[in-house]
């Protein structure tokens, strides 16, 4: 088991180092650059290579990279281009918006989703059977940028919620957080729920054709029992194998979703770095978000070890 954890937390601390360095090489990479998005293609050749020097770009790209990477060891992530503040200064509040946003649509796919996938995998109705998995087909195939569009088309002409135009500052009391939070959170939710349901419908109708709940079954054990008590329990492996997953499509969703809504996440963050050419800014956005993949990732192994031994048995083995 803890040689399973030990690989588990290599390949989180790998992948933070990998998402963090591919999105600095690749801004720096880039056509163009802060100084020359700054000043304008007509600003002079002498005020674009002070303002090079003075953000650090006029070195080579292997000498940037290290120097960066030194900080970044240390936590310190570079001094934001385009706000002029220290990246791990911009980062939290943003991070901690895109946090609240992405379990918020998790829990609220989850509590629809695995009930849904329940009903589905075990229900001899067929009709009932066959509507939610088509709805959550749909759901699953539309990608969050159109689920978001068409949420904010439908607040907006409905009045129902607000949606747009907000910033970081106006998030005021708990009551216009939750009313600022509705179209976002569903759009998020929407897709992730319709996997669940997908995801537990299929775990549900292989389980319960096992033999011990067919035995059980014979026993005189009710057939409600079998399924939310001895069934759920036994399909729970998939369902904990996916969260991990789960979170990195919240996190790819919800930049899309950020942009959108006008939702001041991480996601928005990154938009405006990459739009500004914010090298440093862009990494420390990145190395968040990986931070956040991994940790859930590494959790989601962990839970998984825990529940079924055999997984870090089979891992060990390899």
């Amino acid at each position: 088991m803890l040689r399973y954890v030990l690989r588990r937390v290599t390949f989180a601390v790998a992948l933070v180092w990998l998402v963090s360095s591919a999105a600095l090489v690749l801004a720096r990479l880039a056509p163009g650059d802060f100084a020359t998005e700054s000043l304008g293609l007509d600003a002079r050749p002498e005020m674009v290579a002070a303002a090079r020097a003075r953000a650090g770009l006029d070195r080579p790209l292997p000498a940037h990279y290290l120097a960066w990477l030194g900080g970044a060891l240390r936590l310190d992530f570079g001094r934001s281009l385009a706000y002029d503040r220290p990246v791990r200064d911009l980062i939290p509040e943003r991070a901690a918006n895109t946090a609240v946003l992405a379990v918020t649509a998790i829990a609220l796919a989850t509590i629809v989703g695995v009930p849904l996938g329940i009903v589905t995998g075990t229900t001899r109705r067929r009709a009932l059977s066959a509507v939610l998995q088509t709805v959550s087909v749909v759901l699953l195939s539309a990608p969050p940028l159109l689920t978001s569009l068409v949420l904010v088309f439908v607040a907006a002409r409905s009045g129902w919620v607000p949606v747009g135009g907000m910033q970081s500052a106006e998030l005021g009391g708990l009551t216009d957080r939750l009313r600022h939070m509705v179209v976002p959170v569903l759009a998020l939710a929407l897709p992730i729920g319709a996997m669940l349901e997908r995801l537990q419908s299929q775990a549900m109708h292989e389980v319960m054709g096992q033999p011990f709940l067919l035995a059980a079954r014979a026993r005189g054990v009710p057939r409600h029992r079998l399924i939310w008590r001895d069934g759920f329990k036994a399909a729970l492996g998939p369902f904990v194998s996916m969260y991990g997953v789960l979170v990195g499509t919240a996190l790819s969703g919800s930049f899309a979703v950020e942009i959108v809504t006008s939702w001041p996440g991480l996601g928005r963050l990154m938009f405006e770095a990459l739009r500004a050419r914010d090298v440093y800014l862009v990494a420390g956005c990145a190395a968040t978000g990986a931070v956040f993949l991994a940790a859930t990732t590494l959790l989601a192994d962990l839970v998984l070890a825990w529940t079924d031994p055999r997984t870090s048995n089979d891992a060990g083995r390899q």
